[in-house]
């Protein structure tokens, strides 16, 4: 089964009209998207978009063998024309399944939100999921749920709904993924391609044309990640934001709860509501047992209070315990802690503050603390497969 992408932005398009933002003036090129439609094997489309016949031409296909017209959510502005010889697009109930004499096999999905999703099976079995702009599967259960080859969705601006398919195993590490209703919320070209790699997706310029099954383009997810960054820098939203199309991740807060500490507790409450209601919390600086056990990802936030914490524990603070044992007691403690991320089969992403740029600290413990600090970052960042530094919430990858 092959697709041919006519378009792949979202409904107004990329750029917007008249919009004069960042990111729709950076749109050009392969980065211009016109609305998301999709041309299945010649014979279905999913979604009828204006300039949808010319796209076609432009890709090398016509749109003479359509057999079927499905609509997957309401469209706005003037009514699109229905080029000749075009059957009337319609839409499919939720549930139901229409047989098309081409040998597809197309069901309706139920969405949480407005819109109707569609899992496209091919003559040759292969299977297709296609989602609506902000939709996610609703009501998905791990005993009916069905595995697919290749999934078009919203990444962007849903991104649970990739947890969802993940979660009960619709989306495996051989599913290609494919952006589409791509908005001006992310900057096109790299930073887009890097944002769509972190969650295991990919987008391809319009008129791309990919036969489904086709598994060699499918991005590899960093297994091991460290986020670095300055305060209020962004370098947790951006660990979080790696994390969320993924089910059950486990948040490691390295923090405590700090009783008593109405500023800490206001931090914390924001994290937590950043964070998808499916994700857990446990509040621990034991970190070599979970880097051991199986399990869901894991997000640490962050190795700077885990410092904290061990160099507490070593007393590293008293200059006649450093010297006296706490300076190689911390050293085994950090080298325990890389070899689990060495060995490690979770996926993890941690967080930890970047402080060897700024003033030089004025006591010898802050000195100290600083040093150990630039010493845990670069042996935990060698033992990773990307390391990134934020900045002014914008992430430059130093690896990967």
């Amino acid at each position: 089964m092959d697709i041919t992408l006519l378009g792949t932005g979202a409904p107004a398009g990329l750029p917007r009209p008249d919009c004069p933002c960042s990111a729709c003036a950076r749109a050009l090129g392969p980065d211009a998207r016109a609305a998301t439609a999709v041309l299945v094997d010649g014979a279905l489309l999913l979604d009828l978009t204006p300039g949808a016949a010319f796209a076609a031409a432009r890709a090398g296909h016509s749109l003479a063998g359509v057999a079927q017209v499905l609509l997957s959510h309401p469209h706005g502005g003037p009514a699109v024309e229905v080029p000749a010889g075009l059957p009337q697009p319609g839409r499919v109930p939720d549930g139901r399944e229409l047989a098309l004499l081409t040998g597809h096999r197309v069901r309706a999905v139920a969405m949480d939100a407005g819109g109707t999703g569609y899992a496209v099976t091919g003559p040759d079995g292969q299977r297709l999921l296609y989602l609506p702009p902000g939709g996610a599967p609703a009501g998905l259960e791990e005993a009916t749920a069905e595995s697919y080859d290749m999934v078009l969705a919203d990444v962007v601006g849903r991104p649970d709904a990739l947890a969802r398919l993940r979660a009960v195993g619709s989306v495996g590490p051989t599913t290609d993924v494919l952006a589409v209703h791509l908005d001006h919320d992310v900057p096109p070209g790299a930073e887009s391609r890097r944002r769509l790699a972190a969650a295991g997706a990919r987008a391809v310029p319009d008129g791309t044309t990919l036969a489904v099954g086709a598994y060699e383009d499918v991005p590899d997810v960093p297994r091991r990640t460290l986020v670095l960054g300055g305060a209020r820098s962004g370098k947790s939203v951006e660990a979080e934001r790696r994390l969320e199309s993924f089910p059950d991740v486990l948040y490691v807060a390295t923090s405590g709860s700090r009783g008593g500490d109405t500023e800490w507790a206001e931090r914390v409450a924001l994290h937590r509501e950043r964070r998808p209601g499916s994700w857990r919390t446990t509040e621990t600086t034991d970190l070599v047992p979970l880097l051991g056990e199986d399990g869901p990802p894991l997000l640490i936030d962050c190795l700077s209070l885990w410092l904290t914490d061990a160099m507490d524990s070593v007393g590293a603070w008293d200059d006649a315990e450093w010297a006296g044992g706490g300076e190689k007691s911390l050293r085994e403690r950090v080298r325990e802690l890389t070899e689990a991320v060495r060995r490690t089969r979770r996926t993890v992403v941690a967080v930890s503050n970047e402080v060897g740029s700024g003033i030089v600290p004025a006591t010898a413990s802050g000195r100290r603390y600083r040093d150990e600090l630039g010493r845990l970052n670069a042996a935990f960042g060698a033992e990773c497969e990307q390391v990134l530094l934020v900045v002014a919430g914008q992430p430059l990858v130093l690896r990967g």
